[in-house]
């Protein structure tokens, strides 16, 4: 298991909000991930789409045990053949580096093959 999947614990550290350029800074090193929303209210997302309700679930596990480990749950919309990943951090009312980070490890959750 590598480092990045250690259990953290957030109880007793204060994560601040990021400020509006900080977000776009760290939004184009997540491939994929949009903004939505506004205010305390705004999250990244993205639609990662599959080919069948088992590779769904399959993909939606492993983002519970990368949210577990990172103690920073999304929320999720799971349909057939897509998973809508959301993330912000409620208590501050914004997007922190948590965020970030999450997303980050849920796209590695993916491999694509080298071309041939």
């Amino acid at each position: 298991m590598t480092s990045d999947f250690k259990k953290k614990d957030w109880s007793g550290q204060k994560r601040p909000a990021l400020t509006a350029t900080q977000i776009v800074a760290k939004l184009a090193h997540v491939d994929g991930w949009q903004l939505d929303g506004d205010g305390a209210s705004v999250a990244i997302t993205k639609t990662f789409r599959f080919a069948n309700y088992f590779e769904t679930i399959a993909f939606v596990n492993a983002v519970a045990f990368v949210a577990h480990t990172q103690d920073h749950h999304p929320d999720l919309q799971v349909s057939f053949n897509r998973c809508v990943v959301r993330f912000n951090t409620h208590d501050v009312g914004g997007l922190s580096v948590s965020d970030f980070d999450c997303a980050a490890l849920v796209n590695g959750l993916l491999v694509t093959k080298a071309p041939a």
